[in-house]
């Protein structure tokens, strides 16, 4: 006699089919190209956005570090961050929840004319033996997989003794968090409502008018406020985005409490939050602003 499965699970394996099914309509850094998807040129655009937008990721990654170590990339999208790696001299695998994320990552590579292995895969239950790899990396993904705790159990167990996790969590104590989105967002929403409105919020944040009119069109679907979930959900990563969490440096030591150093670092002031100044900040008072009250924490843990 079967028995019907403990609720949690039967809504965590639903929602995390919504979110297999967002992703694999919205591959993780495409919107970011206008070039025919797929070329060269569409992971060139992606590419040169990602590293302008986030330039510090290459520093915070330290993608030339890795030469010769065998990497896993958890999450790897298209492949951006991936190539890097690859480029300076790492074992690259990457795996993605998603079929249209690993095939657009395998072209990336083959028209760079570089190696990397790749399968889809769920962070939770991750197809390796244990101790395989040196380096597990996921920048912005494990915020979007149902039980965390099991995808950082994962990493944990396929890492070398000695080998490090480097994991790009967003963060609970961000201004991006605190601010952008539950003040600054929540009470944009009502501007949404109209042509004129979106035309305001696009000059005030330079946020695309098509992403601003996605974000109205949830907003009528609902047809009420959104809770505070909801709205944490739809201002991250897009309109229909069905799961994104934030973390306190606390909850993100303890999410790695079984590694034996754990160190955080938090980047990316998001000066689209910071109407008409944030454009004008210098790199040096970004950084510093970023370090306390930055959107992305890292977590570097060594097992």
């Amino acid at each position: 006699m079967s028995h019907p499965k403990p609720k949690s699970i039967v809504e965590d394996t639903e929602l995390k089919q919504r979110v297999r099914e967002f992703w694999q309509k919205h591959p993780c850094g495409s919107k970011f190209s206008d070039a025919e998807i797929g070329t060269r040129e569409f992971f060139d655009r992606v590419e040169q956005h990602r590293f302008e937008k986030e330039w510090h990721i290459p520093l915070a990654a330290d993608f030339v570090a890795a030469k010769g170590l065998r990497v896993l990339e958890i999450g790897c999208g298209v492949g951006t961050d991936g190539l890097q790696f690859a480029r300076a001299g790492a074992i690259y695998t990457g795996v993605d929840l998603t079929d249209a994320a690993i095939e657009l990552a395998r072209k990336n590579f083959v028209s760079a004319a570089m190696r990397g292995e790749f399968r889809v895969a769920d962070a939770e239950h991750l197809d390796f033996p244990d101790e395989v790899f040196d380096l597990a990396y996921s920048h912005g993904v494990l915020h979007h997989t149902p039980d965390i705790q099991a995808a950082v159990r994962e990493i944990h167990r396929v890492l070398k003794p000695g080998g490090r996790a480097i994991v790009m969590l967003y963060h609970r104590g961000s201004y991006n968090y605190r601010v952008g989105i539950r003040v600054l967002r929540r009470a944009g929403a009502g501007l949404l409502r109209t042509e004129g409105g979106i035309r305001i919020v696009n000059r005030l944040t330079g946020e695309p008018v098509e992403s601003l009119r996605e974000h109205a069109a949830s907003l009528r679907n609902a047809n009420r406020p959104f809770s505070s979930a909801e709205l944490l959900n739809q201002s991250t990563d897009g309109a229909g985005n069905p799961l994104a969490r934030v973390y306190s440096r606390r909850e993100a030591r303890e999410l790695f409490k079984d590694f034996r150093e754990v160190e955080l670092r938090a980047y990316f002031l998001n000066k689209r939050f910071i109407p008409l100044l944030g454009n004008l900040l210098p790199r040096s008072i970004e950084s510093a602003l970023a370090s306390r009250w930055g959107w992305h924490l890292w977590i570097y843990a060594r097992k």
